[in-house]
């Protein structure tokens, strides 16, 4: 029986290209010219640095953008709160990976609900699709492509 898997995955190398990237547009524009502006990636996320809020909102545009070149989802970046350390404000941005299992539960309802003819399984953080024809497969793939999720799906692992 053919069969597919509905994952949430970011490609660790893009990311990294992505934030270098971000960090030379930092450095060429002239509106952070002796500003005290940062990014920097950790295993834990993109910690992004400035004086003042607006800037705040500059950088964040700026890495949204490189992630767009370099093909990433912008959804795959969930904010965290602002902090105010001394005179810098800094924000923590966590890359997402994986689906939850309250958002598999809700993928999983939107395939029961259409009625089609394939079965649906949680299986750690995806979900793996199967069923009899490779058409109902496709059919479900568009179904979750024009759904308002809020997280980046690919799908992988086709087998037939």
């Amino acid at each position: 029986m053919p069969s597919f898997d509905i994952v949430s995955e970011i490609d660790m190398h893009e990311v990294t290209n992505a934030v270098d990237q971000a960090k030379r547009d930092l450095g060429n524009r002239w509106d952070f010219k002796n500003v005290d502006a940062n990014i920097e990636l950790d295993d834990k996320g993109i910690t992004i640095s400035a004086e003042q809020e607006f800037q705040l909102e500059q950088l964040r545009d700026m890495l949204r953008m490189a992630f767009e070149k370099r093909k990433i989802d912008s959804r795959a970046i969930a904010e965290d709160g602002d902090s105010k350390a001394g005179k810098l404000v800094k924000q923590h941005l966590t890359l997402v990976q994986g689906i939850e299992t309250d958002q598999a539960r809700k993928i999983v309802k939107m395939i029961k609900d259409a009625k089609l003819k394939v079965q649906a399984s949680i299986q750690g953080d995806k979900v793996r699709i199967t069923g009899k024809k490779r058409d109902d497969l496709q059919t479900v793939i568009a179904m979750l492509r024009e759904a308002d999720l809020d997280l980046p799906l690919q799908f992988n692992n086709f087998r037939d």
